[in-house]
């Protein structure tokens, strides 16, 4: 499923037209997105959660040469699936 085919799949659940559904998806988005850049954990009950962790810079290896790189340190966006999510997959 791609973010055409989930607006399709909002619209015709809510009842709504696909432009208020890709309007209300795009808030949702932005609105996520604003909260992890500040920092913050974005949950939402039974579906999972989302929190930005720091990795700490790292050497590794170029798979092509085998010479060491450093890896610059950075944020990374962690997804954890709720139970209900979890569930409803297996």
């Amino acid at each position: 499923m791609n973010k055409t085919d989930l607006i399709d799949a909002m619209a015709e659940h809510a009842g709504i037209t696909k432009a208020a559904s890709k309007k209300a998806l795009e808030c949702a988005l932005i609105e996520i997105e604003g909260a992890l850049q500040k920092g913050d954990r974005v949950s939402l009950v039974g579906f999972g959660s989302w929190s930005v962790s720091k990795r700490a810079a790292r050497e590794g290896r170029n798979p092509q040469t085998g010479k060491t790189i450093k890896i610059a340190a950075k944020n990374v966006v962690k997804f954890k699936a709720g139970s209900d999510l979890a569930n409803a997959v297996n």
